[in-house]
């Protein structure tokens, strides 16, 4: 292998994907920002969910929201469904895999809170369910997918989706906008 070529070859691809991202999501990448403000505003919560490195993309985005993304401010309300042990193997043993995110969100959702599942192909079973059970509540749903959004764009009030097949890309592109979209609360309710 020629790792030079293998290198540029990847940034080339990340750039690809990066452009089309630009091109194709501002409208609803908009969306999401003015809900999230609105419903931090409003004194609820956005909770976050994903499975494998989307998992840590909800821990990541979560925890800047709470504690600080580019100075110190007041904390925001956020809170990723990831993280819980006891509750993730509890859930996964006596419910099921596929109720992992569900569970937590009948638990800890309501009314006016908003929920965002990160997946790249947008099929994960415990994603969908969660979704469900959100919109039984009346809450808000969010999806951050790739490819064509699978079954979460059905399911999602709204949904940003990442112009590309590639898992890698889709994540990459999932961190990037979830950044943007903590600057921009900060920004947006004149925290910073």
């Amino acid at each position: 292998m020629n790792i030079k070529d293998y290198f540029e070859s990847e940034l080339t691809q990340h750039n690809e994907v990066f452009n089309k991202t630009r091109e194709k999501i501002f409208d609803q990448f908009k969306s999401v920002l003015y809900e999230c403000v609105k419903t931090i505003k409003e004194g609820n919560k956005l909770l976050f969910f994903g499975n494998g490195g989307s998992a840590s993309d909800a821990q990541h985005i979560s925890t800047e929201l709470t504690v600080r993304f580019t100075k110190d401010r007041k904390a925001l309300s956020a809170i990723a469904l990831t993280t819980d042990t006891s509750a993730l193997t509890a859930i996964g043993n006596d419910f099921g895999f596929e109720n992992l995110f569900s569970r937590q969100v009948e638990a800890l959702c309501k009314r006016g809170d908003i929920v965002f599942g990160i997946s790249t192909s947008g099929n994960s079973e415990n994603i969908i369910r969660a979704f469900e059970v959100a919109k039984e509540i009346g809450a808000t749903s969010v999806a951050l997918g790739g490819g064509n959004g699978g079954r979460m764009k059905e399911l999602a009030d709204h949904i940003i989706v990442i112009p590309s097949e590639t898992t890698a890309r889709i994540q990459e592109m999932h961190i990037l906008i979830g950044h943007i979209l903590c600057g921009a609360i900060e920004r947006e309710l004149g925290l910073v």
